[in-house]
């Protein structure tokens, strides 16, 4: 475990907290968290004991964590879009920032103190779309620039995903699906307005990648999540754009029903055009 997760796993606390409206005294069980995020208990267990150090849960003997207050303003701030991670997303899908680059050369062209930078790229780190070099050179790696590419991308996603869901062994698991739905409920009623563009991502690209890790072929799930690493930076300019993010919780909700009753080949129709939709949409926006 390192401390980057265990903050990572502190930060989607808070957000959890927020988003679900969780007041004082609410009981924040550990596996629980563990299940949402799809993490072990450890880096939990982490973040809950950073948390209370920071006065935001509490931990009670023999009975676990509790909600005490909501995360800070300085915390929530933390959970908005940085205009800089947004200067660095535009620069890299414009071709203006190379492939290799240096701390020095960045926080040249964006004016940025290197403690914010780091912070940034950390962030960028976590989500898997550059490396460190040794020094203090960085490696952004493969994205999607073009809209042809995200055609593409879109089309591979429609086939393996819907195949997916069509696969002889599919089993929904009901507390993962509860989840899901909870995700979904949380966004209508107020998240599409409140989260970062990046944790709207991670909510969506979690949603479909749950869907296909139920069919239990772990060659479908490896394919989509190198895809949904892929498209990250091009669905950051997508998703500024949020008119059609309620509409797409609500047929994330259908789609959770019908898998609920069992109706595979109408849930991988509704998956087929519900992705199809979306790239329609999102393709006219992206260019």
């Amino acid at each position: 475990m390192t401390d980057r997760l265990a903050d990572r796993i502190a930060r989607q606390i808070g957000e959890h907290i927020r988003t679900e409206k969780l007041v004082e005294g609410d009981h924040l069980a550990a596996q629980a968290l563990a299940d949402r995020f799809r993490v072990s208990r450890a880096p939990v267990t982490a973040a809950l004991k950073a948390l209370a150090a920071e006065g935001v849960v509490e931990a009670r003997p023999n009975r676990g964590f509790f909600v005490r207050r909501a995360p800070t303003a300085e915390a929530e701030a933390e959970e908005t879009d940085d205009p800089l991670y947004s200067a660095i997303v535009e620069a890299r899908l414009s071709g203006d920032l190379t492939e290799r680059t240096s701390e020095n050369e960045m926080m040249r062209r964006f004016g940025a103190t290197r403690v914010r930078l780091q912070r940034v790229l950390t962030q960028i780190t976590e989500e898997g779309w550059v490396e460190r070099l040794p020094g203090h050179g960085w490696l952004f790696l493969a994205t999607l620039h073009s809209t042809a590419a995200y055609q593409q991308a879109y089309r591979f996603r429609a086939t393996i995903e819907t195949e997916a869901l069509l696969q002889p062994d599919y089993r929904f698991v009901p507390a993962e699906l509860e989840q899901l739905r909870a995700e979904q409920e949380a966004l209508l009623a107020g998240g599409i307005g409140s989260l970062p563009r990046t944790g709207l991502f991670e909510i969506n690209a979690g949603f479909h990648e749950a869907l296909v890790a139920w069919s239990g072929n772990r060659f479908f799930l490896d394919a989509i999540k190198r895809v949904n690493r892929l498209r990250r930076l091009i669905e950051f300019r997508a998703t500024a754009d949020r008119s059609r993010l309620d509409q797409q919780c609500r047929e994330h909700l259908a789609l959770l029903e019908l898998i609920e009753r069992g109706d595979m080949l109408l849930a991988a129709d509704f998956l087929r055009r519900h992705i199809g939709q979306a790239l329609e949409q999102k393709a006219n926006v992206i260019e």
